[in-house]
């Protein structure tokens, strides 16, 4: 690791003044990578994950390539499911899926615990190589949160409904509620893990809670978040919550005990000030604009840039994750971009 290390994004987590905009993006490491695709023609993603020193070259790809201000652990939601007793294989084309779904209160009540040390060496160990050994920048770790991975568990893989799920939700809370504390043991013991081992921020995806009216979410997942965000604030370090399409959901994220609400591209930074929203703030290009002309780019950029630095507490993102389809380069320009714009002075 080299002596200056550029400790920017956890100023700017942290609500304070920092001296330009930093920026990360979700889904930097993989997808969009030469590197990344060249390896993925002999390693499948488990095994990519299952092997630190390849991990850890996945995860720090970006930020040399792009000059980004913070990394984020290169692996899946799902890692942790296979500890609990989850069948999960991921498909290439379609995504996770679970050969044991959950169906019932006798389902739930088997689900095991997870012991990250045992469970998930490779990944303790894949952190400790880069926080260590090779990063001058912050490394984000993260979870999936309960309800989305609930949603992945007992759906038996991706939805656009969810309706299984919130079925489950409405019928029997006995069943949900057990589920929503499993994962949230789960959560909390892997993302503790991961902080220990050298993880300077956390963020935790809900990727799909934006499918929850406000009024099931206060019912139905906030009580268990809050646990989550109580247990991990003793751990002293950033904690973040990001959704897709749930800025109905940010008034409540709000109230949560954690630092930063990542928004997607569909309300903008003054729009989610507007709502109260006081905590930092993180986002909100919409990754489909990656595929636009330059001009494009820079004009929406410099519109969220202008909001975002108009107080302290802004980290520049994506509102969903890099694409395939996105040319490094584009990343690249982009993160020089973002920092001679909002550099002070």
């Amino acid at each position: 690791m080299t002596n200056s290390f550029n400790d920017t994004i956890l100023k700017a987590f942290r609500g304070e003044q920092t001296d330009h905009v930093p920026v990360w993006y979700m889904r930097q490491a993989g997808r969009s990578q030469p590197e990344y695709n060249k390896l993925k023609e002999k390693y499948s993603l488990f095994e990519i994950t299952h092997q630190p020193e390849l991990c850890a070259y996945v995860t720090r790809l970006p930020v040399e390539n792009y000059n980004v201000d913070a990394a984020v652990l290169y692996k899946d939601i799902m890692s942790p499911l296979p500890a609990i007793g989850v069948d999960v294989e991921i498909k290439k084309g379609i995504g996770p899926v679970i050969h044991n779904p959950i169906r019932s209160l006798a389902d739930v009540e088997k689900l095991g615990e997870i012991d990250p040390h045992s469970d998930v060496p490779y990944v303790l160990d894949t952190i400790k190589l880069l926080t260590e050994e090779q990063l001058n920048v912050p490394l984000i770790g993260f979870s999936g949160a309960p309800f989305t991975l609930a949603s992945y568990m007992i759906e038996g893989g991706p939805s656009k409904n969810y309706h299984k799920t919130k079925a489950m939700m409405y019928t029997d809370p006995r069943a949900w509620f057990l589920l929503m504390d499993k994962l949230a043991d789960l959560v909390i013991r892997y993302v503790r893990a991961q902080i220990h081992s050298g993880a300077k921020a956390i963020q935790i995806f809900d990727s799909w809670v934006g499918s929850l009216s406000v009024r099931d979410y206060r019912q139905f997942i906030k009580p268990v978040m809050e646990r989550i965000f109580s247990e991990l604030r003793e751990e002293n370090v950033p904690l973040i919550m990001h959704g897709v399409g749930a800025t109905h959901l940010a008034k409540d994220w709000n109230d949560l005990p954690l630092d930063v609400v990542g928004l997607d591209w569909r309300t903008t930074i003054n729009e989610a000030r507007d709502m109260g929203i006081n905590k930092s703030l993180q986002g909100n290009l919409d990754p489909a604009l990656l595929l636009a002309d330059w001009e494009t780019i820079e004009e929406r950029t410099k519109a969220i840039l202008d909001q975002g630095m108009s107080q302290p507490g802004f980290v520049f993102n994506l509102g969903h994750g890099v694409f395939p389809e996105v040319k490094p380069e584009t990343l690249k320009r982009l993160t020089q971009f973002i920092h001679d714009y909002s550099k002070r002075s």
